[in-house]
């Protein structure tokens, strides 16, 4: 299998911050925990998952950090001046960040390769069935 590789810039709705990203992709997901689906408004999260020493942001950031369900932190990030979520960081994963698909401009290219705490996926929001499912997270070998 081929490794995606990005060199995109995308920006937030008021183009105040942007991120520019230039590596490869270690994983595309969807996460249905709850503190997605709150952070989304919606039944999942789609998640692009980078080294960060590969990704760039600039511009007014604001942050807020919680502790999550397995007792790590996440600091989910954002535009200072729209609100729009920009990046994530967890303390599972200290070299990784996530990035939501959705703040590319074209973002045709993300295909998710795995659906993570599935055990908290509503029935109303559909998804491929053939998408291979983890009740939590899922094993960070091969990163």
């Amino acid at each position: 299998m081929t490794k995606l590789v990005l060199n995109e810039t995308a920006q937030c709705a008021c183009g105040a911050s942007t991120i520019t990203v230039d590596g490869p992709v270690l994983s595309m997901l969807v996460c249905s925990c709850r503190d997605c689906r709150k952070a989304t408004g919606t039944g999942h999260s789609t998640v692009v998952l980078m080294h960060t020493d590969t990704v760039a942001i600039n511009g007014p950031v604001n942050g807020h950090t919680r502790t999550a369900a397995s007792g790590s932190h996440i600091t989910r990030n954002f535009c200072a001046e729209c609100g729009t979520p920009l990046y994530a960081r967890t303390q599972r994963a200290p070299n990784l960040i996530l990035l939501p698909a959705g703040v590319f401009d074209d973002p045709t290219w993300f295909a998710p390769n795995q659906a993570v705490f599935s055990r908290s996926h509503l029935d109303w929001d559909l998804l491929d069935p053939a998408l291979q499912q983890h009740d939590t997270y899922r094993d960070s070998t091969g990163f």
